[in-house]
């Protein structure tokens, strides 16, 4: 959307002023690049403008509409510019009433943007670590879509963070996106799950729904090479709140592990895991 809005701003100007201006082609064909060029400038002016503005030390205390309506516009156009040609099976699967968790693997910074791209309706909140709310543009915008960061190396104020997501679903806000591993896989493989963001599900009983992405590593190293990047977004399945009873989350974290790896394929597995 947005950048077919430019692309036809672009070309509206570049036919006016060969036919007002009398110019050739090739001037033409220049003021159509520049067009494109300045209008996405100002395109991310605005964006760092709006986020700018965000005072991190307010509590977000509920969703916000216009920036949520920025992640559904400007996305796609993220999409465009990095190449990232999607395969997205099986979100006919995802609930489309009430709220959710959804798990995911983790393989690069850029697999959040994909998700909210891919589920813009789901009002996807996500947990995330504690440095990417310092992120330029990025971190502000988290915040004002009520993603919670979480302290990986400190048990009780990881509990905290649970605890939110877990208030926020029950007051039907956001619906919470978790990446269980905990960290970005460096080799590429599904690593173990940290079980408590489980909880989220058993506490609040909201289905879980479990997908897996692969290729958004090679995404930035495609991109500066003009290539394009496939990137298989999938949803493998939704695990029911009627299923919970007298389960442990380390029990559904490990449905959810296998139901994963089942569809990323046993390279996905790691060596520790192969071994055991």
């Amino acid at each position: 959307m947005l950048l077919g809005s430019i692309t036809i701003l672009s070309a509206v100007a570049a036919v006016l002023w060969a036919l007002l201006g009398g110019v050739g082609i090739p001037a033409a064909v220049g003021i159509f690049v520049g067009s494109c060029v300045g209008l996405l400038a100002l395109a991310f002016l605005f964006l760092w403008a709006v986020t700018a503005v965000v005072k991190q030390e307010v509590p977000q205390e509920e969703d916000s509409k216009f920036y949520r309506w920025l992640t559904k516009l400007y996305i796609p156009a993220i999409f465009t510019i990095l190449g990232m040609k999607i395969d997205l099976q099986g979100q006919e699967l995802v609930p489309t009433e009430g709220r959710f968790l959804m798990v995911c693997n983790h393989l690069n910074i850029l697999d959040p943007v994909l998700l909210l791209g891919c589920f813009p309706k789901a009002q996807l909140a996500f947990i995330s670590k504690r440095e990417n709310a310092e992120m330029f543009i990025i971190g502000n915008l988290m915040h004002k879509l009520m993603c919670q960061m979480i302290n990986r190396e400190n048990d009780r104020e990881a509990l905290k963070t649970i605890l939110k997501c877990i208030q926020m679903i029950k007051e039907d806000q956001v619906s919470v996106c978790v990446f269980p591993e905990g960290y970005t896989s460096l080799d590429g493989k599904l690593h173990h799950f940290r079980s408590g963001v489980f909880k989220i599900a058993t506490k609040t009983q909201v289905p879980i729904v479990v997908c897996t992405l692969k290729n958004t590593e090679k995404v930035f190293h495609n991109a500066l090479r003009l290539k394009k990047t496939p990137v298989p977004m999938h949803v493998v399945g939704v695990i029911q709140p009627d299923t919970f009873g007298g389960r442990t989350a380390v029990d559904i974290g490990a449905q959810a592990y296998d139901m994963m790896l089942a569809d990323l394929g046993e390279d996905f597995r790691p060596e520790e895991a192969t071994e055991e």
